[in-house]
């Protein structure tokens, strides 16, 4: 039996870079996710959505609100994040093929991860050609960590080219990016599944929520895989004045661009080079970028390195210009070092 590959370290392990770096939690500047800084204010809930179970109809009534507010061409499948999902994919793909799986890469690794696990052959490649012909494909758009982006007509040719194939669009980054989006493809594209994260962009990852768009054959194969519940009441409650109340969502918008272009001045004041970036983060070039977020958090500001791409380090966005302030001056003495 194949050995079980090595679980994936990811970022937001502040924890574990206390108990290296020390420091209490209010000490750091925690920039090492692609998670907004601001967070969705909370609705009022009632008890009751915390003692019962979540109501059918309510999932179906929320259901259709993101169908709406994410522009899906289906009813999606509510999971208790992207990353549930994920974990079935292996079990989506068509039997009887070679079982193998163009993934374009660098992107996110639970990908890989879970159809090593499952036993199919990994293909990574760097040009959406190179994954036409194969069983299984799977892109992130925009990508992370190098912000790498389609346009929605290109990649509508491809899911069409490949449709009845299993090809898989990770779009948890594109609520501020939606002319990307080919969502409203899923369920018209035998094949086609899309995924939504719900907590990068509502600053909310903890709550766990997610949705999958795809034809029925594959939603109903999703939903069997999760069970009954998969997502709790209380996400639903948030999901569902998130998804009726357009104000807030500009709100966040209009935040997120502020603490973008703060978080990019930043980079640019400490001299250092931009290789990639999304609405939710930027990725630097720094040769030995490990020896650089280890720098960085020595000063206790927590950024992401890639095994991947030694060359390439991750920052999230800073909420505001004193953390601004922060980041750039951290930056700028860590670089002073020189590359490892």
């Amino acid at each position: 039996m194949a050995t079980d590959p090595k679980p994936i370290a990811h970022g937001g392990a502040l924890a574990d870079a206390m108990a290296r770096h020390g420091g209490a939690a209010a000490d750091w500047l925690d920039l090492s996710t692609g998670v907004s800084p601001f967070s969705l204010e909370l609705p009022a809930m009632d008890t009751d959505v915390w003692r019962r179970l979540p109501d059918p109809a309510t999932v179906r009534e929320m259901a259709a609100a993101a169908r709406a507010y994410y522009r899906g061409g289906q009813l999606p499948v509510p999971t208790p994040g992207s990353q549930a999902a994920i974990q079935l994919l292996p079990r989506l793909a068509p039997s009887g093929l070679t079982r193998r799986v163009a993934i374009l890469s660098p992107t996110y690794g639970e990908y890989e991860l879970a159809f090593r696990r499952a036993g199919f052959d990994i293909a990574a490649a760097t040009m959406l050609d190179a994954a036409l012909d194969a069983d299984v494909a799977v892109l992130a758009n925009p990508n992370n960590p190098d912000g790498r982006r389609f346009d929605r007509a290109t990649l509508t040719a491809f899911a069409e080219a490949r449709a009845g194939r299993l090809t898989v669009v990770d779009e948890a980054f594109a609520d501020m990016h939606p002319d990307l989006s080919i969502a409203d493809l899923a369920g018209h594209l035998p094949g086609l599944v899309v995924l939504r994260s719900f907590g990068k962009f509502f600053g909310m990852a903890g709550i766990r929520l997610g949705f999958a768009f795809a034809d029925r054959e594959i939603s109903a194969a999703l939903e069997a895989g999760l069970g009954p519940w998969a997502v709790s009441g209380p996400a639903l409650a948030v999901a569902g004045q998130a998804f009726s109340r357009p104000d807030l969502v500009d709100g966040l918008k209009a935040r997120i661009s502020t603490a973008h272009a703060l978080t990019l001045a930043a980079i640019a004041q400490a001299g250092l080079e931009l290789a990639g970036e999304t609405a939710l983060f930027a990725l630097v070039g720094y040769r030995g970028a490990a020896r650089l977020r280890d720098r960085l958090a020595a000063d206790h500001v927590l950024t992401r390195a890639f095994d991947h791409s030694p060359d390439r380090l991750r920052i999230g966005l800073v909420a505001d210009p004193e953390q601004a302030a922060r980041l750039s001056a951290t930056l700028r003495k860590a670089a002073a070092e020189g590359p490892a």
